[in-house]
């Protein structure tokens, strides 16, 4: 004979007015199971840098603004450029990552301030993910001297070299 807990009896329904039946019970663990797992299908985003205010760049005028009032509407820049001119970027960007998978920025939008001699606003620039070059960076690796051995000529290599070998003449230096 078969005996149940409790909890058990409770559960599959026996003595009370049966509201949970093996039924409903699996039914409702598939509901959480594929609860879960949808869950788990929703990428995480996250929206990173300066997020530009479309009136507050409209009302910055070209020939008129200078660093100090696009200082002051904008806050301090994301980056800035020196080589060609002087130049004040914005950056934002979206980026998602779903699961366990590689973040990816799936949207970017960079606001350029370019400024003339005098620290006016010369130009606007407006530039997003298509806008953008992948550079391959250089690994910085030095190469060594000697040749590369596979792991069973690393391996076998040593065979033979272990050992109480003595040299044949103790003097140092020789």
């Amino acid at each position: 004979m078969r005996t149940h807990s409790p909890i058990s009896l409770w559960l599959m329904g026996a003595g009370t007015d049966k509201i949970f039946t093996r039924k409903t019970l699996k039914g409702s663990a598939l509901a959480v199971v594929l609860a879960a797992g949808l869950a788990a299908c929703v990428p995480t985003v996250t929206q990173r840098g300066y997020v530009p205010n479309e009136d507050l760049i409209s009302e910055i005028r070209v020939g008129i603004d200078n660093k100090d009032s696009v200082l002051t509407s904008f806050g301090s820049p994301s980056t800035v450029s020196t080589v060609e001119g002087d130049s004040w970027y914005y950056i934002s960007s979206i980026h998602e990552q779903l699961m366990f998978y590689r973040e990816e920025a799936v949207d970017r939008e960079i606001v350029a301030v370019y400024f003339d001699e005098n620290e006016n606003v010369k130009q606007l620039g407006y530039y997003g993910l298509e806008d953008g070059k992948i550079v391959n960076f250089i690994n910085q690796e030095t190469p060594t001297r000697g040749k590369e051995l596979t792991f069973l000529q690393q391996m076998f290599g040593n065979l033979g070299r272990f050992g109480g070998a003595t040299r044949a003449d103790p003097t140092p230096g020789l």
